[in-house]
Formats: C-alpha cells, sequence, structure tokens
C-alpha cells in the first residue's frame, strides 16, 4: 500500500503539511513520478485527479487511491485538452488548486537526423500541454485567490543533453513560463515554481545508466515535489533540482560586464578588445535577487545618463 511507503508522518511537535481540502491535477499520474505524486497528495488528503494518455493505467492509480481510503478520480486524454481535463475536476470538486504540469515524452535522437516531427511532437505534450492545462486552471485559480503550480522542467533544459534539441529547448521553456507566471500570479495568490526531478522512470530508463536508474528512486523528489505545492511554501518564479534525496535551488548569473563607449565607432574589434571583461564573471551577481533587471538594470541606466567611456 501507498500508505506504507517510505513516506513517514513527522513526529513529535512537528505538524504534517497536509492537504486536506486541496483538489490536485496530476498529469501523466499513470506511471513514474506522476503516480507517485498522486499517490502522496491523496495520502496526504487531497482529491486527485490522475491524468493519463492510456485508460487502464490512470484507472489503476485511481483505484489504489480509492482502495486505501482516498479520493481521485481518472481524467482520460492528452494535456493538449487541457480545458477537458480542468472540467473534470471542477465538475467533480468545483476547485482546482494544485497543478503539477509532469506529463511528457521523449524522442531521443541527434540533431541532424531530427525530423520536424520528431521536435513539434515533444514540443506539443510538453509546451503546448503545459500551456493549455495551466490557461484552463487560471481563472479558477485567480477566483479563488490560491493556487499551486508546478511545471516540471529538467536538467537537460537547464543545461542542455546531446541528442535531446526537442526535449531539451521545450524544457527550458518551462522556466521562461514558470517566471512569467509567477509575476502574474502574484497578486492573486499563485505561485509558480519550476522543478527539475531526478528519477529513474520508463521513460528516462532509456537514456539513463543501468546503475544510475538501480539506485535513483522516483519516491525521493516526491517531499521536494510535495513541499513546492503546499500552503507553506512561499516560493515563486524559482527554479530547483531534485532527486536522490537532494534538493538544490537554481539561479541566473550574470558577469557585471563591460560599458563600450558609443561616442566612438563600436565594432567586433572593440567587442574583441574587451572580451576579457565581458565574460569576468569576478564580482558577478544574480539578476533576479539584487534588483538589475528591467528599469533598474545597469543597462538601462547606462543608457539614461548617456555614454561613459571605459577604458581596458
Amino acid at each position: 500500500s501507498w500508505r506504507q511507503s517510505s513516506h513517514r508522518e513527522p513526529q513529535g511537535d512537528n505538524m504534517a503539511i497536509r492537504y486536506d481540502g486541496r483538489v490536485a491535477i496530476v498529469t501523466g499520474a499513470g506511471a513514474g513520478l506522476g503516480k507517485q505524486y498522486a499517490l502522496f497528495f491523496a495520502s496526504r488528503g487531497a482529491r486527485v485527479v490522475v491524468n493519463d494518455v492510456a485508460e487502464e493505467t490512470a484507472s489503476a492509480v485511481v483505484a489504489e487511491i480509492v482502495r486505501s481510503g482516498g479520493e481521485a478520480i481518472a481524467a482520460v486524454g492528452s494535456v493538449s485538452e487541457g480545458e477537458t481535463i480542468v472540467r473534470a475536476a471542477i465538475q467533480r470538486w468545483g476547485r482546482v488548486d494544485i497543478l503539477i504540469n509532469n506529463a511528457g515524452i521523449l524522442r531521443d535522437m541527434a540533431f541532424h537526423k531530427m525530423t520536424a516531427k520528431a521536435f513539434d511532437l515533444v514540443h506539443e505534450v510538453h509546451v503546448r500541454g503545459t500551456y493549455a492545462m495551466t490557461r484552463a486552471a487560471w481563472p479558477h485559480m485567480r477566483a479563488a485567490g490560491y493556487g499551486r503550480v508546478l511545471l516540471i522542467t529538467s536538467v537537460n533544459g537547464l543545461y542542455g543533453q546531446f541528442g535531446q534539441a526537442n526535449y531539451s529547448s521545450a524544457k527550458a521553456a518551462m522556466v521562461g513560463l514558470a517566471k512569467t507566471l509567477a509575476a502574474e500570479g502574484s497578486g492573486k495568490g499563485i505561485l509558480v515554481n519550476a522543478l527539475a526531478p531526478g528519477g529513474a522512470t520508463a521513460m528516462t530508463a532509456t537514456v539513463l545508466p543501468a546503475e544510475i536508474v538501480a539506485k535513483w528512486k522516483p519516491e525521493f523528489v516526491v517531499p521536494c515535489v510535495a513541499f513546492l505545492c503546499s500552503e507553506e511554501c512561499d516560493a515563486s518564479g524559482k527554479v530547483f533540482e531534485s532527486g536522490g534525496g537532494w534538493m538544490a535551488e537554481v539561479r541566473w548569473q550574470r558577469s557585471p560586464g563591460f560599458f563600450f563607449d558609443l561616442s566612438k565607432p563600436f565594432g567586433p574589434e572593440e567587442v574583441r578588445a574587451a572580451w576579457h571583461r565581458v565574460v569576468d564573471f569576478t564580482g558577478a551577481g544574480a539578476p533576479e535577487e539584487d534588483g538589475t533587471l528591467g528599469p533598474h538594470s545597469p543597462q538601462l541606466q547606462q543608457m539614461m545618463q548617456g555614454p561613459t567611456p571605459s577604458k581596458l
């Protein structure tokens, strides 16, 4: 039983994080990581919509939850049909509080062999599907003044990987989407984050070494996902990695850079001469953390003040 899994209730004075009264939608929840997420949320009181393209696997997860005293329904179909899947939650329970955009596929091949079909199919599921699901849930979360949305990215989307131009570019899109949605949801009680999970599943087993598959248990990602989707979490617009009992935040870093003297001719030769300054990360900052984005960016401030000659 999933109630007898490795997830233990906190002891002593520590209160368990629960989701009583909350409705969670987990896409791609018929197997792998998605299944683990669905089982855990149900074990902590959430009512769960189990989405999968295969009716048999989705129904099996629902049956397992119901046998253990939980509440769940299956919503069979592609995530590109987001309205239909979200409607199932609204019709049954009248709300949606948590959305985990987990569904995904791989079509691993070198870029010079990659067809338009292989590229578009992966983007259809990951990017278009995430859009469709989140767009359908968004109005209900705005009306309720509460929402937790988790976009599943990948280390391949963060750092790239040979043979996965379609997958890595789709997963990189999750980062930009999560940050923008976090900004738009901030005044409505909707928190949005991205997580790159490390868990051996049937999908990743095709590209991961056997020794990693044997030790990288999907269950070890679940607590990280569960916290990010809890009422207690206040992070939004962040990117995290998790796997094997480890979790970390990932952030962008920007070098101090170099301002060119625009009162003089400015060409590639000037870039060449200043290149060592452009790529010098001494004193680097995190744009999202130090207020150097948007109207506060040093680039815009420099333009407003006029050119200031720089010396190499």
